[in-house]
């Protein structure tokens, strides 16, 4: 299964179609807050595909009507999606992946910092984040998004792609 994880697009769309034309065909779709848009529109940018879209809200997503965390199970991997302020994660992982591991899950994806991470480091729980697809803080800046690759049984694969 071909899961497409992005982040931070701030309402800029066309960074989001381009991730989505680079990646077609993909089978998920998930994002991991601060679309700023609602979940009906946000959800245009892949109308007339028939892609599960998973959407966890961020903190300016003052308005949205979705979740700021959610379990989901991808191919028989438990996986934490969330945008991560509500985890304070400017200041570390820590309380996400006490989060992730109290309700079972082996990959937690966050957002938020706008800087992309994989974590391998404990061999139960993968964190991951993708970065920002639209306003990159790493060095260099560059506008990031993930591809994740799920088959049941097997340990998860990462990647990190740029626009």
């Amino acid at each position: 299964m071909k899961v497409l994880v992005m982040s931070d697009s701030h309402g800029r769309d066309s960074n989001v179609m381009e991730a989505l034309e680079r990646e077609m065909p993909f089978d998920v779709l998930i994002h991991l807050g601060d679309t700023q848009e609602d979940e009906e529109e946000f959800c245009m940018c892949v109308a007339g595909e028939d892609i599960p879209v998973y959407l966890v809200s961020g903190n300016c997503d003052l308005f949205a009507d979705y979740p700021p965390a959610r379990i989901v199970t991808l191919a028989g991997h438990r996986l934490l999606l969330a945008h991560g302020h509500t985890h304070y994660v400017n200041y570390g992982t820590q309380e996400l992946a006490a989060d992730a591991k109290g309700n079972r899950c082996e990959i937690a994806l966050y957002g938020h910092t706008h800087r992309p991470e994989i974590d391998e480091s404990d061999p139960e729980l993968m964190i991951l984040n993708p970065g920002s697809i639209s306003y990159p803080r790493q060095s260099p800046r560059r506008r990031t998004y993930m591809i994740l690759t799920l088959e049941p049984g097997k340990r998860p694969e990462v990647e990190l792609r740029q626009l």
